[in-house]
Parts: C-alpha cells; sequence; structure tokens
C-alpha cells in the first residue's frame, strides 16, 4: 500500500483525466453513431480502464460502421 502513496499527485491528476476523456469520447461518440442504451455502457466502461474500451470500441462499433457505409456508398 506504501507503493500507491509514493506515486505523484500530477500523475493521479492525469490517469483521471485520461480516464474522463476517454469515457466523454466514448460515450458522444456511441451516440452520435445511434446506439442508444449502448452508449451509456461504452461511456462508463471508458472511465474504469484504459485503453481496452477504446481498443474494442474501435473493433466492434467504429470498424463495423464505417464498412457499412462504405458498402451503402457503393450500391
Amino acid at each position: 500500500m506504501k507503493e500507491l502513496q509514493e506515486i505523484p499527485i500530477w500523475l493521479w491528476m492525469m490517469i483521471a483525466a485520461v480516464l474522463l476523456l476517454q469515457g466523454t469520447w466514448l460515450f458522444r461518440d456511441a451516440r452520435d453513431r445511434g446506439q442508444g442504451m449502448k452508449a451509456w455502457f461504452w461511456g462508463i466502461w471508458g472511465l474504469t480502464g484504459a485503453p481496452t474500451p477504446a481498443v474494442c470500441y474501435l473493433l466492434f462499433v467504429v470498424l463495423p460502421d464505417r464498412r457499412k457505409r462504405k458498402a451503402a456508398k457503393n450500391r
């Protein structure tokens, strides 16, 4: 437990800022893509850790959405 006390406060602030930004970005992007209630899932999950939620969001939401839009455009 002493190891956590040795971490400087500025590092804790940076970690908090990164998690808050990631959660906000995931929520807003999912909402804009029409994910509905799933937007809350992505936003809350984005607050819990980095970068796993962002990578999963890109793999399971962004890439399939881009493929759908590209396929619809080519029709």
